[in-house]
């Protein structure tokens, strides 16, 4: 199943001029842990979601507590670069929706 299937919110913004952060709020407690506990969700999935090295991936974090996963990367271009398209980050989540959650 994608990510798109599940009964998630998906945002994302910039985290300063040089990273870009994506929230991943899920809307119970048993779509949170399978999406948190699929092994669908890490560093390796998102760079290749983004077709970037896995080392641009800076982390996934899973925060139990809000049921939500933060997932930052560094940005290909700073904000407001030249050739630079989305100034405020807020719409680059869309490859996020594809990833597979088993």
């Amino acid at each position: 199943m994608r990510l798109a299937d599940l009964p998630v919110s998906v945002s994302s913004k910039n985290a300063g001029n040089f990273h870009l952060t994506f929230d991943i709020v899920c809307r119970d407690d048993e779509t949170y842990q399978r999406v948190r506990d699929s092994g669908g969700l890490t560093a390796a999935a998102v760079a290749r979601a983004f077709g970037m090295p896995a080392h641009e991936v800076v982390g996934v974090i899973a925060f139990d507590p809000g049921r939500a996963i933060k997932v930052n990367v560094r940005r290909l271009r700073a904000s407001g670069d030249p050739g630079e398209t989305d100034v405020f980050g807020a719409q680059q989540y869309a490859p996020l929706l594809e990833l597979e959650i088993p």
